[in-house]
């Protein structure tokens, strides 16, 4: 999930503590479900609130996840043409 450069960081608390981004909360909160190993994974705007060098890695992990069997269904509006075409 490109978490490794935060991987000593603390959480922190949106506006109280700082700890990692926006961004990299989005995702860590995304690789916590992935522990479960879910047989489908259902992602509503995925890559909102991303710039697009996260969101371009947010959806290679999810056609990586797609092409180890797992079953994705996502949303994306008004994706990238980059994007768009990774998800084709």
């Amino acid at each position: 999930m490109g978490l490794e450069k935060c991987q000593n960081t603390i959480i922190g608390l949106p506006g109280t503590v700082k700890g990692i981004s926006g961004g990299e909360r989005k995702r860590l909160a995304f690789a916590e479900k992935l522990l479960t190993k879910p047989s489908i994974i259902v992602c509503d705007e995925p890559t909102s609130g991303l710039d697009s060098f996260a969101a371009r890695n947010f959806v290679q992990a999810l056609n990586y996840l797609a092409n180890k069997g797992h079953t994705v269904l996502l949303t994306i509006h008004q994706p990238s043409s980059e994007i768009y075409f990774q998800l084709s």
